[in-house]
């Protein structure tokens, strides 16, 4: 069985080209969310039409950026498709995962968003390794400052509590946990 899915990312935009198409391709039931980006993986209509695939069933779209923006999201929504033993079909770029072409297409796909997630993989450690060399802080902003660590440590010695101190500074107990674990000598 044919299973169709259409998507429009606004309201004012119609599904009619999309619907019409995924009937004429012999979809028997199709799914469709109105008003979603593309980029959002959640969505209900696809939750559906994923639930509703069964064993030799075909996921039939009219382009591809009707199911999702992100490649790797594609390649890893049609690999699932796969492992259930359902088809991909997507009607106006001419992939179907159905036949042996297809599924290289999809395969090439694959690779192509895999050596894309290692290039940013490589930049984003090579822009963290020169930031740290210029001294920069790297990762999330401390929540806590040096003038604010020594009245923490104030009021320690003080006798108040970790939580205390916490709720007057504004902060988790694991935050004032964790400075006072790093100010141990």
């Amino acid at each position: 069985m044919k299973i169709g899915y259409a998507r429009v990312s606004t309201e004012e935009q119609n599904l009619d080209l999309q619907r019409d198409a995924l009937e004429a391709a012999g979809c028997e039931v199709i799914y469709q969310d109105e008003g979603i980006s593309g980029i959002t993986r959640e969505r209900a209509a696809l939750t559906q039409a994923l639930s509703a695939i069964g064993i030799g069933d075909t996921l039939v779209v009219w382009k591809l950026d009707r199911l999702g923006r992100s490649l790797g999201f594609l390649c890893e929504l049609v690999e699932q498709l796969g492992k259930q033993g359902t088809g991909f079909q997507s009607l106006t770029d001419g992939i179907d995962t159905t036949t042996n072409s297809g599924k290289l297409v999809f395969h090439i796909m694959g690779a192509l968003a895999e050596f894309e997630r290692n290039l940013i993989r490589e930049r984003t450690k090579a822009g963290m390794k020169a930031a740290k060399k210029r001294g920069r802080h790297v990762g999330r902003p401390k929540a806590l400052n040096d003038a604010q660590v020594t009245h923490m440590q104030d009021l320690l010695a003080a006798g108040k509590t970790q939580g205390e101190v916490a709720a007057l500074l504004g902060v988790s107990a694991n935050t004032v946990s964790r400075e006072v674990k790093r100010r141990i000598p």
